[in-house]
């Protein structure tokens, strides 16, 4: 992946990914919930529910997370 100079990395997918990564990892349970999931990253880094998604849209591509039944789980 090629990244720009001019981007600001903290709004970029692959850091909004790595630290939703951090926040599932911290969860002790296998699955989580979306909302509270959202609101565990938005106390580390201000975030939207659009940047979110796609961080979390972003990890369901490329294997890092998967459904169960409307909750997250972890593929890691």
């Amino acid at each position: 992946m090629i990244v720009g100079r001019d981007t600001k990395p903290e709004r970029q997918i692959y850091n909004l990914g790595a630290l939703l990564l951090g926040v599932l990892k911290d969860t002790p349970e296998d699955t989580a919930e979306l909302y509270p999931t959202f609101e565990s990253l938005n106390a580390r880094q201000d975030v939207s529910v659009s940047a979110f998604l796609l961080a979390l849209d972003w990890l369901f591509l490329v294997g890092a997370v998967s459904n169960d039944d409307g909750r997250i789980k972890k593929c890691f």
